[in-house]
């Protein structure tokens, strides 16, 4: 329950304050953007959103090596962003089924003003 605020600005205060989500969505929610905070992760995941792919087409595609994009695909996907679905003795990764990473793949088309390349495959 939300304390009572000292001064009363905004009649509708109380209100809004009964509905804040609890602190872990918070920290959830920061996790998320921080995780995006990251240009070689944001890279990976924009990648992710349009293609299902091996850890070393990734590297290949991004110019890094196998071991740095494991690591970003290990934070992506503790994070619930990205999985991985293993193929023989090989891990393709892929646009989590979440809300969030759904989200984050329509936010990042806004951002940099650019038609889905996904959509452009489905026509």
């Amino acid at each position: 329950m939300p304390q009572k605020l000292p001064h009363n600005h905004d009649k509708n205060i109380q209100t809004i304050l009964e509905k804040m989500p609890e602190d872990e969505k918070f920290s959830q929610a920061a996790s998320i953007f921080q995780q995006l905070g990251d240009g070689t992760r944001l890279k990976i995941f924009w990648l992710l959103c349009h293609s299902k792919e091996c850890v070393s087409d990734i590297a290949a595609a991004i110019g890094m090596s196998k071991a740095v994009v494991s690591h970003h695909l290990q934070l992506l996907r503790k994070s619930n962003l990205v999985k991985g679905t293993r193929v023989g003795q090989e891990i393709h990764y892929s646009l989590s089924s979440t809300h969030e990473a759904d989200l984050l793949h329509k936010t990042l088309a806004l951002i940099f003003e650019i038609t889905c390349p996904s959509e452009l495959i489905d026509k």
